[in-house]
């Protein structure tokens, strides 16, 4: 069983022997250490059986060379000329067995009496190779496969993200558009959304002083200020009847949300996960400690566009999700800036969504993000700057159903893939099961019988616990 070495022994300079303390270390068969230590009190040897003694109970691995194990870890090493793949795959069989084990409230642990008390089948040693060979030879083949199907998620994801880039570019279109001609150009469109925007200010400035009971001034509208017009020097060129805009025309407001702390009862407040880059996941939220009344200014209407403000990831931060009519009752938090479109009727809500996942967003958004204690953070002034393509009206709405169809598409394809995966998972398990019923091999009755083996196993046992016992409790020290 591991033991912990003093935490002042711990370095990540690779000094003295690598130090495993747990689970998260493991890999699909060998550990990485990622600390070393020169106070060692527990010593695994190469191709010990390494097995997770503590959250969780049951995973195994092989110790790569000579380390210093911790308390989350016990090392076996069989006796007898065991084959040690042969007891490594047998408790992965069964793992669900030895994980029933375990005791504790906080976290499950096992203690050395019940995982050396545990049963453990054995089979004649030749048998035992020719198992362990069998297994590596079925995983393997499981392993190409998986791998295969890694890289169709890949093309899938290249494919994805190149009908979209060719959606934005117009290219998608193309076709339909020489067969289409449009009766308003983008840059009329454009027009209308921008006359909209102003009116739509307006009414909101009269319906302010009609509230407070009071006349406009006459210089009310000289305080409307006007939206950040696109910079097109150094912007590609567009598809004819297409023109370029930015965030700010577009939008009739922006609003970053607030920080509200949790409240069992209080008023929803979504989390930042619920945005997802697609439809905004509505019921990712939390009890906020805010009555309705106070949070209705922050209430998430349908067509809003939510955007994160921050993110630990720079490819996370930026990303924006939009509100569906069938939104429930939730506000959105700090970590968001709401966007509120100019028009429904006249900017097709879908169409930015699109635009705004494609990689001519990405970049400006990635170049904008400043960093703060590892935190990749946007504003709305940043916002306002992003360039965006407006298409004819009608064409956007070929688009956004184009992608619609191909996006459908791309999602059976990958759930297909998934359930690839998670099939051959499920294989896996099937083959050791398999195996250590004795079917997966034939048996040969000139092999040793597993009785005759199983005392040499005893008798090596013995010769090991008399050489262990005067130096159970010595410490080596690393240099």
């Amino acid at each position: 069983m591991g033991q912990s070495p003093p935490s002042a022994a711990y370095n990540d300079e690779e000094l003295g022997l690598p130090f495993l303390q747990g689970k998260a270390e493991f890999g699909a068969l060998r550990p990485m250490p990622v600390k070393w230590c020169t106070d060692v009190k527990r010593v695994a040897e190469a191709d010990d059986i390494l097995v997770s003694v503590r959250a969780p109970v049951g995973p195994t691995n092989l110790s790569p060379t000579r380390c210093c194990i911790g308390r989350g870890l016990a090392a076996l090493r069989p006796l007898g000329g065991l084959a040690n793949r042969f007891l490594l795959y047998q408790i992965r069989a069964r793992e669900h067995e030895l994980e029933r084990l375990g005791h504790g409230v906080t976290f499950k642990a096992i203690r050395q009496k019940e995982l050396t008390s545990w049963p453990t089948l054995i089979a004649p040693l030749p048998e035992q190779h020719r198992i362990v060979a069998r297994i590596e030879s079925l995983f393997a083949r499981l392993d190409e496969g998986i791998a295969a199907l890694k890289r169709a998620e890949a093309i899938l994801e290249r494919y994805r993200a190149s009908v979209l880039k060719a959606a934005v570019e117009g290219r998608l279109t193309e076709q339909w558009r020489r067969e289409n001609r449009p009766a308003e150009t983008g840059a009329e469109l454009l027009a209308r959304i921008l006359v909209e925007r102003r009116k739509r200010w307006d009414e909101e400035q009269l319906a302010k002083f009609a509230a407070k009971g009071r006349k406009p001034p006459k210089n009310w509208k000289a305080k409307y200020e006007e939206p950040v017009a696109p910079d097109t020097g150094r912007l590609p060129e567009l598809p004819e009847g297409w023109c370029w805009t930015t965030v700010d025309q577009v939008t009739a407001s922006m609003r970053n949300g607030r920080s509200v702390r949790s409240r069992p009862g209080g008023f929803p407040v979504l989390r930042l996960s619920a945005i997802t880059g697609g439809a905004l996941d509505d019921q990712d939220s939390k009890d906020g400690d805010w009555e309705q009344e106070e949070a209705e200014p922050f209430r998430v209407r349908p067509s809003d566009f939510l955007v994160s403000r921050g993110n630990g990831s720079l490819d996370l931060v930026g990303r924006g999700s939009l509100a569906s009519n069938g939104t429930r009752e939730v506000a959105f938090p700090d970590t968001m800036i709401r966007l509120s479109f100019a028009s429904g009727r006249l900017v097709d809500a879908r169409f930015v969504v699109a635009v705004w996942n494609s990689q001519l967003v990405r970049r400006q958004i990635v170049g904008s993000a400043r960093t703060s204690a590892g935190i990749y953070k946007i504003s709305q002034q940043d916002l306002r700057h992003v360039h965006l393509p407006i298409p004819p009206a009608r064409e956007q709405a070929r688009i956004v159903d184009s992608l619609w169809i191909s996006e459908k598409a791309e999602s059976r394809h990958l759930d297909r893939l998934e359930y690839s995966i998670r099939t051959a998972s499920v294989l896996r398990q099937s083959i050791l099961k398999r195996a250590f019923e004795g079917g997966l091999v034939p048996q040969n009755p000139a092999d040793e019988p597993a009785s005759v083996l199983l005392e040499r196993v005893r008798a090596a046992r013995k010769r090991s616990t008399r050489r262990a016992k005067p130096s159970r409790q010595r410490r080596s020290r690393v240099p």
